[in-house]
C-alpha cells in the first residue's frame, strides 16, 4: 500500500480525493490536513459532509510543523489540493523530503513564468520546478507520469478541451489558419467550497466571465500546440462541465478520418467516444469518464465533450497519476 496525505483536505476536490483513496485497493490515506488558518482544523471531515458518515472518519489536522515531521515519516505522495501560491510553496518542501507531489492546483501547469503574474496574479519564485514538473494529462503522459516526482494536475476546463482536441491534433486532421472556439459551461463547484456572493447558489445565473482573460487559456494553448478562443460560463447547477468546440478541418478530411483519429482512445476504459450520440452532463456527474461526441459537416466539425470537473477535472485524474506512478493500469481502483 502507498500512503497518501491529503492538503487542502476538506475543500470540494480533496472530499472526492479522499473518497477515492478510501476505496482504492493499493493507496491508503495517511492523513488529511488544512492550514492551520482554517476554521475547519480539528473537525472531523464527516462534519463537513455528511453523506460519508459512516464511512469515512478522519480529523482535519492543521498543517503545523510537526505534521510535516509525521508526512516525511509515514508517507509517499502529498496531494496538494490548495491554492496556487500555496502549492507554489508546499511543493518544493516535500520533495525536499523526497515525496511524490500530486498538484491539484494550476502553480506548476505553465511552462512559462511570465505567465503566472499575467494569469495567476503572482510571481512564481520557483521557475525551477515549472521544467520538472510533468503535466498529468493520464491518457497522453504515460509514460512521464511514470516516473515524475512532480505531477501537475491538469486544470478541468483544459482537461475537457485537450481531451476532444489532441487526437485531430495528433492525426493532423486541424487547419490551423481558423481559430478553435472552445464554448465551456461549468457548474459553480468549480469556484471552490469558500462562499462569495458571486457564487452563492441563487445569485448565479448562466454567465460567461474571464473573457480573453482566463489562465486556462494559455494551459490549453500550451498542451494543444494550436492557440484557441476560449469563453468559460458558470451555470447554476452543482457539478460538471461540458464544452462545444468549433473545428475547421482541413478540406481534404473525411467522416471516417475523424472516426479513425478517436480510436486513439479504443483502449482506455475512462474515455467514451461517442461519436454521433452527444454528451451530456448528467452522464458524466458522479464517474471519472469523458464522454466525446460530434458532427461534422463539410470541413466543419463540432465536438461536444463532458466531465465531471472536481473527478476528471481533479480528484480522479490525481489518482490517474498516481495509477501510473505506481505502475498500475490508469483506471485502476476507479471502476
Amino acid at each position: 500500500m502507498k500512503k497518501v496525505a491529503i492538503i487542502g483536505a476538506s475543500g470540494y476536490s480533496g472530499i472526492e480525493l479522499t473518497k477515492l483513496i478510501k476505496q482504492h485497493p493499493y493507496l491508503e490515506i495517511s492523513g488529511l490536513f488544512v492550514s492551520e488558518t482554517s476554521t475547519d482544523k480539528y473537525k472531523n471531515i464527516n462534519e463537513l459532509y455528511p453523506e460519508v458518515i459512516g464511512t469515512i472518519d478522519y480529523i482535519l489536522k492543521p498543517l503545523i510543523a510537526h505534521e510535516f515531521d509525521f508526512i516525511n515519516d509515514n508517507c509517499d505522495y502529498v496531494c496538494l489540493c490548495t491554492d496556487h501560491f500555496v502549492s507554489l510553496n508546499l511543493a518544493k518542501k516535500f520533495l525536499s523530503m523526497d515525496k511524490v507531489v500530486v498538484d491539484l492546483s494550476g502553480a506548476f501547469r505553465l511552462e512559462n513564468k511570465e505567465y503566472y503574474e499575467k494569469y495567476y496574479g503572482f510571481m512564481h519564485n520557483h521557475s525551477d520546478l515549472l521544467d520538472f514538473a510533468d503535466y498529468g494529462l493520464a491518457e497522453w503522459n504515460k509514460n512521464s507520469i511514470s516516473s515524475s516526482k512532480l505531477i501537475a494536475v491538469p486544470g478541468c476546463y483544459p482537461t475537457a478541451a485537450l481531451m476532444a482536441l489532441k487526437p485531430l491534433k495528433k492525426c493532423g486532421l486541424i487547419e490551423e489558419n481558423n481559430k478553435i472556439i472552445v464554448n465551456a459551461v461549468s457548474g459553480i463547484s468549480g469556484a471552490g467550497r469558500k462562499a462569495t456572493l458571486n457564487n452563492s447558489f441563487c445569485e448565479v445565473s448562466l454567465k460567461p466571465y474571464g473573457l480573453f482573460t482566463h489562465r486556462h487559456t494559455p494551459e490549453i494553448n500550451q498542451y494543444l500546440g494550436i492557440d484557441v478562443l476560449f469563453t468559460p460560463h458558470v451555470g447554476n447547477f452543482k457539478r460538471g462541465i461540458l464544452e462545444t468546440i468549433y473545428v475547421e478541418l482541413n478540406e481534404w478530411v473525411t467522416t471516417e478520418q475523424i472516426e479513425d483519429s478517436f480510436k486513439y482512445y479504443q483502449n482506455m476504459h475512462l474515455v467514451r467516444v461517442l461519436n454521433k450520440r452527444l454528451p451530456t452532463i448528467d452522464g458524466v456527474v458522479g464517474t471519472p469518464f469523458v464522454d466525446i461526441g460530434w458532427e461534422s459537416q463539410g470541413n466543419q466539425l463540432i465536438i461536444v465533450v463532458a466531465i465531471d470537473n472536481l473527478l476528471k477535472g481533479a480528484a480522479s485524474q490525481a489518482v490517474q497519476c498516481m495509477n501510473l506512478n505506481c505502475g498500475l493500469p490508469s483506471e485502476h481502483g476507479l471502476l
